[in-house]
């Protein structure tokens, strides 16, 4: 989100909104502090309250189009005190445009559950993560603004390997192998780690995406890390172990599998799937 200012974005998914007729869902996130300075190369600050500034910002941008008033935000993180009828859309007549945000950590997750309509969860986490941490915060921030559990929809990434057969499952489970180590190797997702002991392995991989060493990576990720982070069987088996992972604690999945996967057998897969979000109690 913080490469865009507010109002950039809030035109963005304004226009996005009316072009659907109100079906726009606006997701952000704020990605993790080298990116931000290296990448888009902009100045870090803590990303919990400036999240919670800019989802403000946003909400107060599209009242003020909505209800033609004068926009008057002021936050720590933002100022917004000038929307001229040249640069104001129009009233759209819609509902709402519904924020979901990413999070991690225990301060965005509380603050996700502080102001946000949806809650977009890593894939690079465990169960025990889920319910110690994601689930605590998100409550915690729920608490603080007299919120409750149904006023926000929690959707969980989910790390995939699957097949038609145990041959076609090894294959995706070398991908995930993969992608767990690359998120092990990255400090912002180390309170995962942490929760299970696992620091030392994060140390050890920090230093090879710098070196260059990313087909070295995986090699430092075993067989139970793999089946700790992912949902691991053909097809057949998905439904059954997404259920064992996520019930009770999530109200969505987001697959998370390589983009060159073919349709073919998955869309029964989805359907299976799609029976689990009723046992979501949240």
């Amino acid at each position: 989100a913080f490469p865009r200012s507010p109002t950039i974005m809030a035109h963005a998914a304004w226009d996005l909104h009316k072009a659907s007729n109100g079906r726009m869902h606006l997701g952000i996130g704020s990605q993790v502090k080298g990116h931000n300075e290296r990448r888009y190369g902009l100045e870090w600050s803590p990303p919990a309250p400036r999240m919670r500034d800019y989802i403000g910002a946003l909400r107060a941008l599209w009242q003020a189009w909505e209800t033609e008033t004068p926009i008057d935000y002021h936050s720590d993180a933002y100022t917004l005190t000038l929307t001229t009828p040249n640069f104001s859309p129009k009233p759209s007549g819609l509902p709402a445009i519904p924020i979901s945000m990413s999070a991690v950590g225990p301060a965005m997750l509380s603050v996700a559950g502080e102001v946000a309509d949806g809650v977009r969860l890593h894939p690079f986490s465990t169960r025990r993560y889920l319910e110690d941490v994601s689930l605590e915060r998100i409550g915690a921030g729920l608490a603080k603004t007299g919120r409750e559990r149904s006023d926000i929809e929690v959707i969980s990434g989910a790390f995939i390997a699957t097949g038609a057969d145990e041959a076609a499952v090894m294959k995706m489970r070398e991908y995930v192998r993969f992608r767990i180590a690359f998120y092990c190797s990255t400090r912002a997702y180390w309170n995962v780690l942490r929760l299970h002991g696992l620091e030392e392995l994060g140390e050890r991989l920090r230093p090879y995406p710098a070196q260059n060493r990313w087909d070295e990576m995986a090699a430092l990720i075993p067989d139970n890390i793999v089946d700790l982070f992912a949902i691991v069987g053909t097809h057949e088996e998905l439904a059954a172990k997404a259920a064992a992972k996520y019930e009770g604690l999530a109200d969505r999945l987001s697959l998370f599998m390589p983009t060159d996967t073919a349709p073919g057998p998955l869309g029964d897969v989805i359907q299976d799937l799609q029976r689990i979000p009723t046992r979501f109690a949240g």
